[in-house]
């Protein structure tokens, strides 16, 4: 668990604080938002590896070289004295992260008993679902009274014990045995060529416009490129690198499509909410962090009560609450205006944090239900990937839609605002300075335009989960405590 948090949190605690790194390294905002974007782009291309790498190397060692990667990393990026070799320490820090949160998920689902399943779920979700909401609180607290290098060095004391702990609990699993057969290269550079596209493509996509960029476009085709032809080579190695044999499994299909979902949801509110704090309700981002946090803290609340629950009620009734709740908590956050305090944020936030709970729990005990042992590290692996590229496709998604429908509310409002317009007209008349008037209320125009923009974005998200409900009958029924059987080696 320690490793894991100190994976998920290092996702978006950085994000807080580009403004101040940027100004510290003496780089532009386009540049130092590479650090996020290194950072992400090493996470999804050793994520599938993860069943791969614990084969070959085992469980307890890889597990403790990621701790160490991951740590010696974070004390290069508090070091760094350029943006590039920062970002350089970023992918170092991905590199070792991104087999963390898979690689924890295995453990734990292994360590119990199937009818104990969905509580050691919710002890994982405390560290998967309350981090990201943790993450921006913390960064804000620290950028706001230290400086950025400590987001960083806080993971050295974590990482130590997470190793320390790794070394004296963790043990390899006696039923895997170990691959030592030759490293497909070929294979290798595939998904790793086109997984790292398809994520380029998701991250600077809105940056570069979309379609509009060239590199964009070469992008595109080499994510297609290499992911069907990776997809195709898989399927006929004998030893593949990712065993997609797991896709077999009903559960597991019909879980990675909620959890691309749910990943749509979670990412993508995760940076619209911040943005809405701060451009709209000018929060700085210690508020912001703490603005957040109620969210996290009904996650960690509810994940308790959906296990118990999940003894006795359908999980896919359960799921579909989730939905359902985190739907309505988008909703209410996509109508708030300018004028809105902390205790208008309050609800919703907790309407949506409560909801993971219920959504995460069964889900992915449900997901991982059917698939046997040896199987178990590739399919977290496998699971944790499609999640995040899911909030990747979100973030990129809503960010596109933000824009096109801010520059829409802007064009529509602002064509109202002449001298010509009788309102106007009242308003500017017996006024010295008409033109700087009719700038302020052309300020007043792209603040409206920006709420609009946001609000529609936040209910998009509420639409699009509510939508999503009837996905979990793609998923097997409750089978009673206590009967439910261990996959087949």
């Amino acid at each position: 668990m320690l490793g894991l948090i100190m994976a998920i949190i290092d996702t978006s605690i950085v994000n807080v604080a580009l403004n101040n790194m940027a100004g510290t390294l003496g780089s532009s905002i386009d540049e130092i938002g590479w650090v996020a974007t290194g950072y992400i782009l090493a996470n999804v291309i050793i994520m599938p590896l993860n069943g791969w790498l614990t084969a070959r190397f085992g469980r307890k060692r890889f597990y403790a070289a990621c701790i160490v990667i991951f740590t010696v990393a974070s004390f290069l990026c508090g070091t760094a004295t350029n943006v590039w070799q920062l970002v350089f320490y970023r992918v170092l820090q991905g590199l070792g992260g991104g087999a963390l949160q898979p690689t924890a998920q295995a453990i734990l689902f292994e360590s119990y008993p199937p009818e104990k399943r969905s509580g050691a779920m919710a002890i994982f979700g405390l560290g998967a679902m309350v981090g990201p909401a943790i993450g921006p609180t913390l960064g804000g607290v620290i950028v706001d009274n230290f400086s950025w290098p400590l987001i960083f060095f806080i993971n050295i004391p974590i990482g130590i014990v997470a190793f320390m702990m790794t070394l004296a609990f963790i043990r390899d699993q006696e039923y895997v045995k170990r691959d030592k057969s030759p490293i497909d290269w070929f294979g290798l550079g595939l998904m790793t060529a086109g997984i790292a596209a398809l994520q380029y493509v998701f991250e600077r996509g809105q940056h570069d416009d979309w379609f509009s960029s060239s590199t964009i476009v070469i992008m595109c085709i080499i994510a297609v490129v290499g992911l069907v032809s990776f997809v195709i080579r898989e399927l006929y190695d004998k030893n593949p690198l990712v065993d997609l044999s797991v896709f077999r499994s009903r559960g597991f299909t019909g879980g990675n499509i909620i959890g691309i979902v749910s990943g749509f949801g979670l990412f993508g509110l995760n940076l619209i909410l911040p943005l809405f704090f701060q451009n709209v309700l000018h929060l700085d981002a210690t508020t912001t962090g703490f603005a957040l946090l109620p969210g996290a803290v009904a996650t960690a609340v509810s994940m308790p009560i959906a296990a118990r629950l999940a003894k006795f009620i359908d999980g896919r009734v359960s799921i579909a609450f989730g939905m359902a709740v985190f739907a309505i908590g988008a909703w209410l956050m996509g109508a708030l205006t300018t004028d809105a305090g902390f205790s208008d944020i309050f609800w919703p936030r907790v309407l949506q944090g409560f909801a993971l709970g219920f959504l995460f729990v069964p889900l992915t005990t449900a997901t991982l239900a059917d698939i046997p042992r040896t199987r178990m590290s590739n399919a977290t692996g496998v699971y944790t990937l499609l999640r995040q590229l899911g909030g990747s496709l979100g973030i990129a998604i809503l960010q596109l839609v933000e824009q096109r429908k801010e520059d829409t509310a802007y064009a529509a409002l602002a064509s109202n605002v002449t001298a010509a317009n009788p309102a106007v007209a009242a308003m500017l008349h017996g006024t010295q300075n008409t033109q700087q008037h009719l700038q302020a209320l052309m300020s007043m125009v792209q603040q409206q335009a920006t709420v609009i923009a946001y609000n529609s974005v936040l209910q998009l998200c509420g639409v699009i989960f509510i939508i999503s409900i009837p996905t979990v009958f793609l998923l097997s029924g409750k089978k009673p405590a206590g009967e439910i059987p261990v996959a087949a080696e």
